[in-house]
């Protein structure tokens, strides 16, 4: 695999056919020094846009239904990734309104249906579902391996334990858990062939959660079930089968210790025992929730629609609540370093103590960026990834108050979703089909 400078500017659009150009299967772009440039890249003082009518706003929230929530196996599922002040790589900050430009792009066969999770870095590697799937090393963008039919485009990319978890590509029952430095498969289960089309939905250091069809006689499936695998030996450790009505698809989940906590599309939030599966509460919430949850400190929190809701993780007792504004939704939230991060669908910013529901502060000066629906943070800058906007990209906030500092976009005009993940000081991007990884600066 062969890298090559990065050429900014006019120079690189004659070179590769203008910044709608996608690279090579086999190619990485890399770039050789100041990670502060030009290019296809934007800075804050972007062009005003037209401002989104209530009904674009609708069709945006109603896309959100395709997306997912990453569990977490340590005590806070926070639904992003955040640092306080990584070690190791040094880059030059870039001027004000500057985005970097990117160290490294390769192709990646992800579009615009995945979740939130269809993007994941695990140690040093770096994951993107979909056919094949594909580990490359974070740092110099190299394949590191690629294994084809093991993942369907888009699916959950659930990491627990040191491994990966991804439901078979053949619809045969299987739930595959793979090493994710090295692509090998690890262990195959088939839960003891009872059920169809187990869905990984959760992992932690000894089990990974799957949602499950239960498998009639005539093959069909009306009911379904939650259950645990152990992640040593690939072996169910239990089952329990949800409520009637309850469906398989739209499930946003966390772990959070001993707790296993999802809402669905029937307007359900429900906690579970990780041990037995024994489900300790649920509750119905105003609307489906389209979003990612977060559990943070003892406390579930949730959208629904205009109000954020936080639950007592042990008891589902209502703890507090913020409302937005009329006629706008909260996003999916994130914890990240002990603050929540959140956007709404009047392309407000908020930053609120997860603790109280107490706002710290709130942007509403962000009417030319689309809202991000995906957060990273590192040091003192919070990185959002935005939704289908052809003008959306990976913004870079001041996080502790909200401002725009810069508006990373690769060129494409493509108005499929943006993901990013933080690892050390490297951010990585993903749009349509294009990788990209970024310093964090």
């Amino acid at each position: 695999m062969s890298g090559f400078r990065w050429l900014a500017g006019p120079a690189a659009a004659r070179r590769w056919g203008g910044p709608g150009t996608g690279v090579g299967r086999d190619t990485v772009r890399t770039q050789e020094a100041d990670p502060a440039g030009a290019g296809d890249v934007r800075g804050a003082a972007v062009a005003r846009r037209r401002l989104l009518g209530a009904a674009g706003a609708g069709l945006v929230l109603a896309a959100a239904a395709l997306t997912g929530c990453s569990p977490e196996a340590d005590a806070d599922a926070g639904g992003g990734s955040g640092s306080g002040e990584p070690s190791g790589d040094s880059f030059t900050t870039p001027a004000p309104g500057t985005a970097p430009r990117p160290l490294w792009q390769a192709p990646a066969a992800a579009g615009a249906l995945g979740s939130l999770d269809t993007l994941a870095v695990a140690g040093d590697v770096v994951l993107v579902s979909g056919e094949p799937l594909v580990g490359r090393d974070l740092a110099t963008g190299k394949e590191l391996w690629s294994r084809p039919r093991t993942a369907v485009p888009g699916a959950r990319m659930i990491l627990g334990g040191g491994r990966l978890y991804l439901a078979s590509t053949a619809y045969d029952g299987d739930v595959v858990a793979l090493d994710p430095a090295t692509g090998e498969e690890v262990w195959r289960s088939r839960l003891g062939g009872r059920y169809a089309q187990p869905r990984p939905v959760g992992a932690d250091g000894e089990r990974v959660y799957v949602v499950a069809g239960i498998l009639e006689k005539d093959f069909s499936s009306s009911r379904n079930v939650i259950a645990a695998i152990d992640t040593r030996t690939g072996k169910a450790v239990w089952s329990e089968r949800r409520d009637a009505g309850t469906e398989e698809y739209g499930i946003h989940s966390a772990v959070s210790g001993r707790r296993l906590v999802y809402t669905d599309s029937r307007e359900n939030v429900t906690v579970r025992d990780t041990m037995s599966g024994r489900q300790l509460w649920t509750k119905k919430i105003g609307r489906s929730s389209l979003d990612r949850l977060v559990v943070h400190d003892g406390l579930v929190i949730v959208p629904d629609g205009r109000t954020l809701r936080a639950f007592a993780l042990e008891s589902g007792a209502e703890r507090w609540s913020l409302a937005t504004d009329e006629f706008s939704s909260f996003n999916g939230p994130a914890v990240l370093d002990g603050v929540l991060y959140v956007s709404d669908s009047t392309r407000s910013l908020w930053a609120v103590d997860p603790a109280s529901g107490r706002r710290l502060w709130r942007n509403e000066a962000l009417l030319d960026s689309a809202y991000p629906v995906q957060f990273a943070k590192v040091g003192n800058t919070l990185y959002g990834a935005t939704r289908f906007d052809e003008d959306g990209g990976v913004h870079a906030y001041d996080a502790r108050d909200g401002k725009l500092r810069w508006t990373w976009n690769d060129g494409s005009g493509s108005v499929e979703q943006w993901y990013v993940v933080s690892s050390g000081r490297r951010l990585a991007a993903l749009h349509a089909r294009k990788l990209s990884v970024l310093p964090a600066v």
